[in-house]
C-alpha cells in the first residue's frame, strides 16, 4: 500500500506505536487537519483509531520492506512512539535510512534518548518525565497551570495572576527588572493578548504566560 497525498498544502504524518501517547497524537493531529498515517503491529489498536485518522494500517515498522511499500519516505514527519527500546531504535534507523526528514522519536529514560539522538532523531520527547514535572509543580504551586521546560536552564510556564499582580500594569511590576523574565502573552477569558504593551493592567483571573531561566520562574511561583 502506498499513501498518496491527496492535499498537497497538507501535511503528512505518520504515527508509529498507538499506546496512549501515539493516539492521543494520531488523533490529535488528524483533528488539526493534518494527514495521519496510523502503523500499529496490533489489530486491536489499528481498529480504535481507524475512524480518527485518515489512513491506520497494521504493520510492522520494523520491516524496512514494510514501511517502503506504505511510502513511508514521502511522509514530511514521522513520530515513533514505541515504547521497546529495540523496536524504537530500528523504527527510527529505517525512517531515517528511508530518507524521511524529520524524525521525532518518545524515549522512556534519558539513555533511551541519547540512543535515538545518535540514530539521527532530529527531535527526541519525554512524555513520562515533561508529564510528571507539570505534576509536580502543579502540586507545589496552586497556581501554576502548565510548566514547559524549554531546556535545562529555561523554561514556560502559565500562571493565574496573583494577589499582588492584580490592578497592576505590566511597567509597574516590572517583571524584567524585578524577577528576571518576560511575560509572552496574557489570556482573559477566551482572548489572549500576545506581547501585551507596558500599559497592559493585569486583572483577577488573568493567566500570564511567562519564560525566564527556570530559577527565576521558581523564585516568582514562591511570591
Amino acid at each position: 500500500m502506498s499513501i498518496k497525498r491527496y492535499d498537497r498544502g497538507k501535511q503528512q504524518f505518520a504515527v508509529i506505536g498507538l499506546g496512549r501517547f501515539g493516539t492521543s497524537l494520531a488523533k490529535t493531529l488528524y483533528a488539526m487537519g493534518k494527514e495521519v498515517l496510523a502503523i500499529d503491529i496490533e489489530e486491536e489498536r489499528i481498529q480504535a483509531v481507524v475512524n480518527d485518522v485518515t489512513h491506520a494500517v497494521q504493520a510492522d515498522a520494523t520491516d524496512e520492506d514494510v514501511m517502503k511499500s506504505l511510502g513511508i519516505r514521502n511522509i514530511d514527519v514521522v513520530l515513533v512512539s514505541i515504547g521497546p527500546l529495540q523496536q524504537s531504535i530500528l523504527a527510527t534507523m529505517i525512517a531515517k535510512e528511508l530518507g524521511v526528514k524529520h524524525v521525532v522519536c518518545k524515549a522512556v529514560s534519558e539513555l533511551h534518548g541519547k540512543i535515538l539522538e545518535k540514530l539521527g532523531a532530529d527531535r527526541v520527547v519525554y512524555p513520562e518525565r515533561d508529564m510528571g514535572t507539570r505534576v509536580a509543580h502543579s502540586l507545589v504551586s496552586g497556581n501554576i497551570l502548565e510548566y514547559i521546560e524549554l531546556s535545562s536552564d529555561y523554561s514556560i510556564i502559565e500562571v493565574i495572576a496573583k494577589k499582588a499582580f492584580v490592578n497592576k500594569t505590566i511597567r509597574e511590576l516590572d517583571f524584567r527588572a524585578k524577577y528576571g523574565i518576560n511575560i509572552i502573552a496574557i489570556k482573559r477569558g477566551k482572548e489572549i493578548n500576545i506581547s501585551p504593551n507596558a500599559d497592559f493592567e493585569i486583572h483577577e483571573g488573568d493567566i500570564l504566560v511567562a519564560i525566564g531561566s527556570t530559577d527565576k520562574l521558581k523564585e516568582m511561583e514562591e511570591i
